[in-house]
């Protein structure tokens, strides 16, 4: 049966703007006092990289995977109208002119109100990542973890 108050999210997308709804939804069902879990895979996992770069050991394919995706939440690049890299600082400026929240602000709030980040451990052997690459603070688990989480929740979304 199906919790009322839990969400889970699963942030397949490494872009800004879809990150950025991502972690409004979740705070928002936080606040709301709902157990949330955002489990990232594939592209996700970017948005949960350190922004510096950690000297770890990779297969050469892996490694340049790490190169060629952005590192951390900071460097994200929208979906749509990106305009070589001016789009994530052209959202930026609307959101300081309407005082909303910054991408990193909303990381930070998700997880200082609880919010579950779950790195998917099968992603992680595919691209290269490691432990050490990745934010403190994070779980690591398959997807079978996920779907325990999803049969326990009533909204479970893929952005």
């Amino acid at each position: 049966m199906a919790d009322t108050t839990k969400k889970t999210i699963i942030l397949f997308s490494g872009d800004y703007d879809k990150v950025m709804a991502a972690l409004i939804i979740a705070n928002g069902a936080a606040a709301m006092g709902d157990d949330v879990t955002i489990f990232a895979t594939f592209w996700g996992l970017n948005a949960l990289r350190k922004h510096q770069k950690v000297s770890v050991k990779k297969k050469p394919l892996q490694a340049m995977f790490g190169m060629m995706m952005p590192r951390g939440i900071k460097r994200l690049g929208m979906s749509k109208m990106n305009f070589a890299g001016m789009g994530p600082k052209m959202m930026d400026m609307v959101v300081k002119s309407e005082g909303a929240m910054f991408l990193p602000q909303l990381l930070e709030a998700a997880m200082e109100q609880g919010v579950k980040f779950v790195a998917c451990t099968m992603t992680m052997d595919l691209l290269g990542f490691k432990k050490e690459e990745l934010l403190d603070g994070i779980e690591y688990a398959g997807v079978a973890s996920y779907l325990a989480e999803a049969d326990e929740a009533n909204v479970n979304l893929f952005i």
